[in-house]
């Protein structure tokens, strides 16, 4: 099957692959089925196996092509030579190479920063370390974070465990503990009294 994509799509596939043909017209599915039996003929496609993942996307007037080297066993140096080769043909590249050339550069996705917050020190009422964090993570721009981190406090019926919810959200001295967990242990019959 034939996805669909956006050329933003593309811009967000930063750590991925693939083969672009360029101005394929006509039926696409015949267009995958003849590159893969071509690049198979070429020894470029290797012990059975095809390109699974095409999709299809437009660019300056242009219906393109991307093949996923997912799941894809290649002869990768044959591939460029055949890519190099037939280029006045296909307009092959690689999708590395045309995201930064032709659509200015892959997305980065921006990974947020917790912010910081020292519980020592702070008295002991939840309600105003929550109130801290909370400031925290507003002035961080982390809003939906925010939301959910006091959703999640006052629920809970444990200062411990609240504690631990707050340093998920904003690094303090628990955040890499892990949060505290409550056992009822039944003591079993080869268990002894100390």
């Amino acid at each position: 099957m034939i996805q669909e994509k956006t050329t933003e799509d593309l811009r967000h596939m930063t750590n991925e692959e693939g083969l672009i043909l360029q101005g394929c017209g006509g039926d696409l599915q015949e267009w995958v089925d003849g590159i893969n039996d071509l690049l198979t003929q070429e020894g470029i496609l290797l012990n059975g196996t095809k390109f699974e993942h095409a999709a299809t996307f437009q660019h300056d007037g242009l219906t393109n092509l991307m093949f996923s080297f997912e799941g894809v066993q290649l002869n990768v140096g044959k591939l460029a030579l055949w890519r190099i080769q037939t280029h006045s043909q296909f307009g092959g590249t690689w999708l590395s190479d045309y995201v930064p050339n032709r659509l200015g550069g892959f997305i980065q996705e921006q990974k947020l920063v917790k912010p910081k917050m020292e519980l020592l020190g702070r008295d002991g009422n939840i309600f105003s370390i929550m109130g801290t964090a909370s400031q925290l993570l507003q002035m961080a721009g982390m809003h939906d974070q925010n939301k959910e981190m006091i959703d999640r406090v006052t629920s809970c019926r444990d200062y411990d465990q609240a504690l631990h919810i707050i340093s998920e959200y904003v690094e303090t001295e628990l955040s890499a503990e892990q949060p505290p967990k409550k056992f009822n242990k039944k003591k079993g019959r080869d268990s002894h009294e100390r």
